[in-house]
């Protein structure tokens, strides 16, 4: 954004022409919701300029400009032969951190940013449940274990403070594309996981309010347009339900 057009203007020749002709050429380079975004980044920049640094703004440019459509939320899930040859190719490099990472992450469904600032001493292994202390929405959650993620923990050097996966944002990317590539596994990145995990709470039979405390969701909405169940699972709760209603 910075190196755009659009952030020399000066202040006077910041109209919304300009912005249309960024968003328009944003369009070209980047997802729709991408654009969505930084409009929305701009928006807010001026409204701050305007409202609370009493500049001296006749209108927010971007007041009127149309921004583009929502989409339809992301539903990428993987199969189950992807699911075993991604952890397979995980389970290859060389630094067991990365693997770890992937499987606390479907396991709890935290974002990558909570899972790499995670401390040790957010950890109680006695009540099975982790602490997040900084979170999108900024409100703390505690989020309970399974036995998998306990598992993970166990497996890793405990310690009594200190990062619980010490490693950067760019190292755990570069194994992300590398491992996918090895795996043959398209279209699928690591936020991707958090999706995975929501939809496999729901279809493993956690309520609701089971599933947004894990995840953290405060409006059901957002929650839902994270879920995305296979058919064919629920298929099989419905046929294990009617077996039981008449046994």
């Amino acid at each position: 954004m910075r190196r755009s057009a659009v952030a020399r203007l000066s202040l006077a020749a910041a109209t919304p022409d300009k912005f249309a002709e960024y968003r328009d050429q944003r369009l070209t380079e980047v997802a729709p919701a991408t654009v969505r975004k930084e409009m929305a980044l701009f928006h807010h920049a001026f409204r701050i300029a305007q409202h609370e640094w009493n500049l001296p703004l006749t209108a927010n440019p971007l007041a009127e400009l149309k921004a583009p459509p929502q989409g339809l939320p992301r539903n990428r899930r993987l199969t189950d032969e992807e699911a075993s040859r991604l952890l397979d190719a995980f389970a290859k490099v060389r630094n067991r951190l990365v693997p770890a990472v992937v499987r606390f992450a479907l396991e709890t469904a935290m974002r990558r940013g909570e899972l790499l600032r995670l401390r040790w001493e957010h950890v109680n292994l006695a009540r099975r449940t982790v602490l997040i202390p900084e979170t999108k929405n900024g409100h703390p959650r505690t989020i309970p274990l399974s036995s998998a993620a306990i598992g993970v923990l166990n497996d890793l050097t405990w310690q009594d403070s200190g990062l619980v996966f010490p490693l950067t944002a760019n190292a755990l990317r570069q194994s992300w594309d590398r491992s996918c590539r090895r795996a043959k596994v398209l279209d699928f990145n690591f936020h991707d996981l958090r999706h995975e995990a929501i939809s496999h709470l729901f279809e493993v039979g956690l309520t609701v309010p089971e599933v947004a405390l894990i995840s953290g969701h405060k409006d059901v909405r957002m929650l839902f347009r994270y879920t995305h169940l296979k058919a064919e699972d629920v298929a099989k709760r419905l046929a294990v339900i009617e077996r039981a209603e008449t046994s």
